[in-house]
């Protein structure tokens, strides 16, 4: 009960600004958003970003700057680039339809849906080390919405703990810290518990729905003749990653052309229930530290937290000067997206770079296009200095 009543208090969190929104700004043209990017990657040093903008559900602009690789091969807007941890948002998508479907609840725990203790199962390289967790009972406790909300106590990965094994930090539920380990565990209850083949179904759910067709959870050799690279903080070039392993925490590659179909389904809940497609962007669990990163810092007291920030399923929640809005970031040592969407207005820039110094530029192209949105980019990404 007292869950659900947070729930529905967080969701009203926006609704005092709705009243007050002031009416859209109209969009800069083509080739003033043109000027601006190549501005802003020379500022930035970024050598390739790509930009998608959606307007009212619909997607008006795509286009693509700078070089895919070393080589100086340009990048373009069918150049295959690495998601990221974007993939964590269109995984949430396809577990909320399987939620529709009735296969899946948000809130029974995880462990109903397997055929023995979750701690009984072998650890397997692709997914997490769940014997680590035998002696806590509390595995016991979580849930789909915990894991989505990155609020069962996890570590980011088990690998990053000292002695590198799985632990749980806090009571599940109780608070946020960013964990792609809990996205795993989740594919886990999809795979083993459901027989699904998460690959498989974010292809035929998603990626074959709205038009992706550059967009997969794993490499295929097709994406060779028109790859990008990557470039690192220090200039370095990467080459890019042939995964092959599903992973639902960030194994999909995708192109900007391919998001920015993804975005606009997205917004206009095409696909899912209205309940469902609501949920994914609902204030699900207030965030209480000062940065995303480190996952386990201390909670801020509570006069100091952000009061509109919050957990949605796969994304994070805020409210800004233009309504309640939302926002996915991706990143690596070479590689910096981002995705911020307006709702009421249901205007959306989505970013890829792969150059993770592109990412300085990110609120000031942010703002050129929507305006003052009140994404927290001081709470993603920390004490980086952005470019003005």
């Amino acid at each position: 009960m007292r869950l659900a009543s947070t729930i529905c208090l967080l969701a009203l969190l926006p609704l005092a600004a709705w009243a007050t929104t002031p009416p859209p700004s109209p969009l800069p043209t083509r080739a003033a958003l043109d000027a601006e990017l190549v501005a802003a990657m020379r500022a930035a040093q970024a050598n390739g970003l790509a930009i998608a903008v959606i307007d009212d559900g619909k997607v008006v602009h795509v286009a693509a700057y700078g070089q895919r690789n070393a080589q100086g091969d340009p990048l373009q807007t069918n150049t295959v680039m690495y998601g990221a941890s974007l993939t964590k948002a269109v995984f949430a998508w396809t577990v909320m339809q399987l939620v529709d479907e009735g296969r899946l609840d948000l809130d029974r725990p995880i462990g109903e849906y397997f055929d023995k203790p979750l701690t009984d199962y072998p650890a397997e390289d692709k997914y997490g080390p769940w014997p680590d967790l035998a002696g806590d009972a509390r595995w016991k406790q979580i849930t789909a919405r915990m894991l989505l909300t990155h609020s069962a106590g996890f570590a980011n990965f088990a690998y990053l703990e000292p002695d590198g094994k799985l632990r749980i930090h806090f009571e599940p539920g109780s608070r946020y810290a960013y964990s792609g380990e809990g996205l795993i565990l989740l594919q886990y209850v999809l795979e083993r518990g459901l027989g699904l083949d998460v690959g498989q179904e974010m292809q035929r759910r998603v990626f074959d729905r709205f038009g992706m067709p550059d967009t997969s959870m794993t490499w295929r050799p097709d994406f060779a003749a028109n790859l990008a690279d990557g470039w690192n903080e220090d200039g370095s070039t990467e080459p890019h990653d042939e995964r092959s392993r599903v992973r639902a925490a960030g194994s999909m590659d995708t192109t900007i052309a391919d998001m920015a179909n993804f975005a606009a389904a997205y917004v206009n809940g095409d696909g899912l229930s209205a309940a469902s497609a609501s949920a994914l962007t609902t204030p699900q669990r207030p965030i209480t530290t000062a940065s995303q990163f480190p996952t386990l810092q201390d909670e801020l007291p509570a006069a100091q937290r952000r009061q509109d920030l919050a957990a949605g399923l796969g994304v994070v929640v805020f409210d800004g000067p233009q309504g309640p809005g939302f926002f996915k970031g991706g990143h690596n040592d070479s590689t910096g997206n981002t995705w911020v969407c307006l709702k009421q207005r249901r205007r959306c820039v989505v970013i890829l770079g792969n150059d993770v110094r592109a990412e300085r530029a990110f609120p000031r192209l942010v703002a050129f296009v929507l305006g003052e949105t009140g994404v927290p980019w001081t709470w993603e990404y920390g004490s980086k200095a952005f470019i003005d």
